[in-house]
């Protein structure tokens, strides 16, 4: 853009300073970035998602999904984890119980919303240990978490041999995190890769990636809920100030589907399909303003690809 920039500047425009470090961080294969396609519930989302990336020519590395294992068959959890095995891509499935599925009216108010995604009391906590055992057990190597107290006992469980080693612990965009401090933390307590609030600027991605060595998932299209805000110019700079990066593709103009059922089958595949779209959007955007940034090839290490 160097060429734009200089010609506002003979008009007396200037862009903010360019003068934020670049991240020396990478993931294990050495590469800056790698991308993320959420909202992936069922695993006929999946396989569009799939057949859209290949259509598009877009490298998908991991696949998300928001209504957790607890929506899911054992059929329908092994079908998806194949899938995504065969396909050598990271599967990251939300932990099923939280607050807002609960007996409580508070995560559906102004101000308790804050703790939708929280899990309620003790029986919560078994409830949503139950629900990794479970997916665990059929093959899945990566989970969504929301809950801090939730994320201390999955690493202690791991530590102790009862969950895979190579288990990833995912920080949910529910668990707030809006500052290093808050990242640092999560990673102290065995957060494999964290989700930022997406809402912050280049100078705070580069604060926060000075803070941790973990990858940070990054929105940069966000779904309503969270601002609608589209930043595909941003993504180079994104990489280069914040890398290793998920670049996470959600989607404005879109409803929530969380939990999942069949009658939004036809608005969550269309949305599933959309969202590669958005991804070779923000690619062209990398090619075109920052060649060199490098992206993970497919199966790369630190992926929590299905064991199945």
């Amino acid at each position: 853009m160097k060429k734009t920039v200089a010609a506002l500047s003979r008009l007396g425009i200037a862009a903010e300073e360019d003068a934020l470090p670049s991240s020396a961080k990478r993931f294990p294969d050495g590469a800056q970035y790698r991308i993320e396609i959420p909202s992936v519930e069922t695993p006929e989302a999946l396989s569009a998602v799939l057949e859209e990336a290949d259509r598009q020519k877009v490298l998908i590395h991991r696949a998300s999904q928001g209504s957790g294992i607890m929506m899911l068959t054992d059929a329908e959890l092994t079908k998806m984890l194949k899938i995504a095995k065969d396909a050598k891509i990271e599967l990251s499935l939300f932990v099923g119980p939280r607050a807002g599925f609960d007996t409580t009216p508070q995560p559906f108010t102004s101000a308790g919303k804050v703790i939708g995604g929280s899990l309620r009391g003790g029986s919560q906590l078994v409830y949503a240990v139950e629900d990794v055992r479970r997916g665990c057990a059929l093959g899945l190597r990566s989970v969504l978490v929301a809950d801090l107290g939730l994320l201390w006992i999955l690493t202690e469980l791991k530590k102790a041999g009862e969950l895979p080693p190579n288990l990833v612990l995912k920080i949910s965009i529910l668990l707030s995190v809006p500052n290093p401090a808050t990242a640092h933390v999560l990673e102290l307590l065995g957060a494999g890769t964290i989700n930022v609030s997406p809402d912050l600027s280049l100078g705070q991605l580069s604060t926060m990636r000075g803070a941790v060595a973990a990858p940070l998932d990054v929105y940069v299209e966000v779904p309503d809920g969270f601002g609608g805000y589209i930043r595909t110019f941003e993504v180079p700079e994104m990489i280069r100030v914040a890398s290793p990066v998920y670049v996470k593709l959600g989607l404005r103009n879109a409803p929530d589907i969380y939990p999942y059922g069949e009658q939004l089958r036809t608005v969550a595949l269309a949305m599933s399909r959309e969202r590669v779209h958005r991804a070779r959007l923000v690619l062209d955007a990398v090619q075109r303003y920052a060649p060199e940034s490098v992206l993970s090839k497919s199966g790369a290490a630190g992926l929590g690809v299905p064991e199945c």
